[in-house]
């Protein structure tokens, strides 16, 4: 069988094999109707696989290397950066393997099922949203935006809990080590105190840098 137009182009020209609507759409001059056709018949031969509305990726076959879940977050519902129990695990601060890639957004929370995994969103709110975040580029050239362990910390009260000040509960529920806290500095918390609008949060971090002496 003939390779669909949409994959024999997007091979050719899809940074690491992810693609969006509009992208086709100027790379074949095509538009509406056709392009949707043309678009469904790419998927319908499992030659590229519709990730969410607009965005898509090639089949595992037509690339060389696997795409990076959380560098797709960011361009599945943007802006946004990595946090939460997804940051907390890929900086070692929590055991477990997290099974969807949770992000934080201005925007309002939302949850995205795809081919490649669940996706969700919380919206919290903040005067600088990347404060005490970095951007992490990946040896293919794909990079993403994570936030510091802290940050993490930070937004998971305010998505998760209304009353932690301290150390305990990070060590009782998230089983957290004292080791890793340790690490945290004033400079640390100086950067994130003037950023939280909410009550819970701030104390929980007026609550923690207190009991670490820092």
């Amino acid at each position: 069988m003939h390779m669909q137009t949409v994959t024999e182009t997007a091979i050719q020209k899809a940074e690491r094999g992810i693609f969006t609507r509009e992208q086709v759409a100027f790379w074949i001059n095509s538009r509406g109707a056709s392009l949707d056709a043309l678009l469904k018949r790419a998927v319908a031969s499992a030659e590229v696989r519709r990730i969410c509305r607009g965005l898509y990726c090639l089949s595992s076959r037509f690339t060389s290397r696997q795409i990076n879940p959380m560098e797709l977050a960011q361009q599945i519902h943007g802006p946004s950066y990595i946090s939460l129990e997804t940051a907390l695990s890929y900086h070692g601060w929590i055991p477990e393997a997290v099974h969807a890639i949770t992000s934080v957004s201005p925007k309002r929370s939302r949850t995205f099922e795809t081919p490649l995994g669940l996706f969700s969103f919380t919206c919290v709110p903040q005067s600088n949203l990347l404060a005490a975040v970095n951007r992490i580029s990946e040896a293919g050239g794909g990079s993403f935006f994570v936030a510091t362990p802290l940050k993490s910390l930070a937004d998971y009260v305010y998505t998760h809990h209304g009353d932690w000040t301290g150390i305990a509960p990070l060590r009782e529920s998230l089983r957290i080590d004292d080791e890793n806290l340790a690490g945290l500095t004033g400079g640390d918390f100086d950067e994130l105190l003037p950023v939280y609008r909410s009550g819970r949060v701030r104390r929980f971090l007026v609550g923690l840098r207190k009991e670490l002496g820092r």
